[in-house]
Formats: structure tokens, sequence, C-alpha cells
């Protein structure tokens, strides 16, 4: 994971306007920025800015899992567990819009036939020549930055979206874990991120 701020892409980030979403979740506010060709969305609570310190979570997109409910993954049910829980009691998702760990949609299901022939999630994107984690996570720090975020709850099991956040000057209160059913098609792709990435399951 690059956790290193790049000046100038944050320069060069566009921002949209705010919008009203309603969704099954709930009511939420919407607001979109574009990162050279990438697009990324800020889902916020009507409250949001109103809680000293509200709930965040950083939401790696997973067209598979989010959009279509894979069960290889665990990505659809933690991104409406963060739903749920912002409704509920406040704050923040940050769809981060870097499919695949950044190495997008082709390369992923590319990943995807390595693992149907026993390669692990890490294992696959290494056969493939890319990094076991591609992202940058350039435009979260501006989105934390341009939201005014200064001590937050962070929804999350990784460490290392622990320790960007904390690089970006914000405190976290509080880790709450992002911890959902398992099944048999992700019990070995969530022992693979225990054990290769240091998620806390």
């Amino acid at each position: 994971m690059n956790i290193n701020l790049k000046e100038q892409k944050i320069k060069n980030i566009i921002e949209s306007q705010v919008a009203n979403l309603p969704t099954r979740y709930g009511n939420f506010d919407i607001k979109a920025y574009k990162d050279g060709c990438q697009e990324h969305l800020a889902i916020m609570s009507k409250n949001f800015k109103n809680i000293k310190v509200p709930l965040v979570r950083i939401h790696s997109e997973c067209l598979t899992g989010d959009t279509i409910g894979s069960l290889k993954c665990d990505c659809n049910n933690q991104l409406a567990l963060a739903l749920e829980l912002i409704s509920k009691e406040g704050g923040l998702i940050i769809y981060h819009r870097q499919e695949g760990r950044n190495i997008g949609l082709v390369n992923k299901v590319n990943a995807y036939n390595l693992q149907d022939k026993g390669f692990n999630t890490i294992e696959a994107n290494l056969k493939l020549g890319f990094e076991a984690d591609e992202r940058d996570y350039t435009a979260i720090g501006f989105i934390l930055k341009d939201l005014n975020l200064k001590k937050i709850k962070l929804i999350t099991n990784n460490p290392k979206k622990i320790e960007f956040v904390k690089s970006c000057g914000i405190e976290i209160d509080t880790r709450v874990p992002a911890l959902t059913k398992t099944n048999k098609h992700n019990k070995n792709y969530l022992q693979t991120k225990k054990e290769h990435l240091g998620h806390i399951l």
C-alpha cells in the first residue's frame, strides 16, 4: 500500500457538488471526486457534519462483490455493514474506486481464473506481474482533508488503513471491526488476508 500523498496529484482532483441519495439503508448525502480517470464517492449520513467523532469506512471498489454479490470475498457484506452503521450512528463511507486492489477488472477476472486453479489471491496478483496490493491512497487523503476530519472511529480490519489514516494526521478514537459471516467460497481468501496481509480477523 502506498501511504505517501502525492501533492501534484492532489491538486488535480476535481470535486462535485453535494447531492441527496435516498437508499434502502437510509438517506445520505453524496459527493464525488475525480482523480485522473478514477472517480471516488463520499457517502455521508445527514448528520455527518455535526458528529465530533464520526464512523468512517474506506471501502475499496469490488464490482463482483458489491454489485453482483460474489461469495468469493466479503466486500458486499462489509459495505452493507458500514452503510447500516453510519445510517444509525452517523458517519462516512469513502468508496475508493480502485477495482481489484487497483489492478482493474480484466486483471481481477484473470486473477480469479488463477484462483480457480489453486493460487491464493496474493499469488494470483504476483503471477500476473502485480504487487499483492497496488492501491494508491492519494485521493483518500484529499477527501479526508476536504471533509475536515480530525478524529474518527475507523471501520476496518486492515492495519495498513489504520497506518494511512494516522499518516494524514487524523486521530483514531476506536477501530470498529468489519467482521461478517464467512462461507465456503471466501474462507481461504479471508485466511490469506489474515496470514499474509495482517488483517485483524
